[in-house]
């Protein structure tokens, strides 16, 4: 069963619950959740209900007291989404980077710490108004509920959290503007973006730089969900973001801190490659991972990660050792 016993702060959700071997959608309606058929759906499958997504048909569900509710806190939910394609972008919240970029210059140079903070700020004002996103590309197969304990590879002791608002497309988007961006994102989630800091960087050849594939993409490094939450109840560009490790905050910030705005990110990624029905897209994580407080995951750590209006995503860490 599972530790939510509750829905989002929304009035319905959607989410993907565990029955047997399979897995079932659902429409979650404050603490109860109901099955959806395709053709309550009025789709065949959840990324074609994106793509031209009825919430007003899923609304007057909700209203109905039939179609076997049960209660949240009986089923076992999992990811709620089912990406073809992740997105992820670096280095996005401005207050986040400007602690990053000011810590380095009063490491390496004669500037105080307050002369490095201003200069940092200006150089992060700047890259908003003049420069772009950063994106780089995650597997699908990492996403996961938080029902799958999050297994710490063995080969570090460095795992990290990045607690992230993940944008849900809905209509496929490609090419398009910052002013069409926002019709073609169906919903939100929650996702904790894992992450190995010790292979973040390439230490056979520092030139080639990053590899977010190792760092990144081990499996279940994307915890996601519980819910997806329609855009019409939800809005981006101001929400709490808030991640706690066995009880102690240690990320607590908004979205309204992004360097990028939402409609800047999906304009910015469709540019390259069409961005697909159910895909999604994670906005950035703000300061205080495990880098920042120099205490990484363990085994038997709860990280609990909240986003306003979304709910909340608990996922506890298992040694590799341990988990075999």
């Amino acid at each position: 069963m599972t530790t939510t016993s509750t829905g989002p702060d929304a009035p319905f959700a959607l989410a993907r619950y565990r029955e047997g071997d399979a897995v079932r959608l659902g429409l979650v309606a404050a603490d109860r959740i109901r099955p959806l058929t395709p053709e309550q759906l009025g789709a065949a499958s959840l990324n074609d209900f994106l793509a031209a997504p009825d919430w007003d048909r899923l609304a007057m569900l909700t209203k109905s007291a039939e179609g076997g509710w049960m209660p949240l806190a009986d089923v076992t939910l999992t990811a709620p989404v089912e990406p073809r394609q992740v997105l992820q972008t670096g280095a996005n919240y401005r207050q986040h980077v400007i602690e990053l970029v000011a810590a380095g210059l009063t490491n390496n140079s004669d500037r105080t710490p307050e002369e490095a903070r201003e200069f940092a700020a200006k150089m992060m004002d700047d890259r908003a108004a003049n420069g772009e996103p950063y994106f780089f590309i995650g597997l699908p197969a990492c996403v996961v509920g938080d029902d799958v304990p999050l297994t710490l590879p063995a080969y570090s002791d460095v795992h990290d959290w990045e607690l992230e608002l993940a944008v849900v497309i809905g209509r496929e988007a490609f090419r398009v503007s910052r002013e069409e961006a926002l019709d073609h994102v169906a919903g939100y989630t929650i996702v904790n973006d894992i992450t190995t800091r010790d292979l973040v960087f390439r230490k056979d050849m520092k030139e080639i730089g990053t590899d977010w594939y190792r760092a990144k993409n081990a499996p279940g490094f994307l915890p996601t969900g519980p819910f997806l939450v329609p855009a019409t109840f939800v809005d981006g560009s101001d929400l709490s973001v808030r991640l706690e490790l066995n009880g102690e905050v240690m990320q607590d910030a908004s979205t309204s801190d992004l360097l990028f705005d939402i409609p800047a990110l999906v304009s910015g990624a469709s540019q390259t490659m069409p961005l697909l029905p159910g895909d999604i897209l994670l906005t950035g994580s703000p300061a205080g991972n495990g880098q920042h407080w120099k205490r990484f995951l363990r085994d038997g750590d709860v990280m609990t990660g909240t986003i306003a209006h979304l709910g909340t995503q608990v996922v506890r860490c298992v040694a590799e050792e341990a988990a075999r």
